[in-house]
């Protein structure tokens, strides 16, 4: 069973930056697109950045030009640069892997939370 790890969740300041990892195992990570998606109090989850397996990237208006998605297939691990952080960032982050095939899998979540 894929198991997703994400780490580097915190508080931050308006303007500041933090680095958020999801380590994955029981995976052929190589094959699998990887997700990052938050969730803020009362709204829906919302999908923040994609890295596919051919190495397109893609992300939300809200957060271009501020976040980066990168993976090293050979760690196993994907990132989530978060630079320029806003209050309205503030949410859980997870990680999500998704296959072509259908399979698809969350790790628990990481709390970010921007506030002066």
């Amino acid at each position: 069973q894929v198991q997703l790890v994400e780490s580097g969740g915190g508080l931050a300041q308006p303007g500041g930056s933090l680095r958020l990892s999801c380590a994955a195992s029981k995976i052929t990570f190589s094959f699998y697109h990887m997700v990052w998606y938050r969730q803020a109090p009362g709204k829906q989850r919302e999908l923040v950045a994609v890295r596919t397996t051919g190495g397109t990237t893609n992300y939300a208006d809200s957060v271009k030009g501020r976040f980066t998605i990168s993976r090293d297939n050979a760690k196993k691990i994907v990132y989530l640069q978060m630079n320029s952080l806003k209050p309205e960032d503030t949410a859980v982050y997870y990680c999500n892997a998704a296959s072509n095939n259908g399979h698809s899998s969350f790790g628990q979540g990481t709390q970010v939370t921007v506030s002066s």
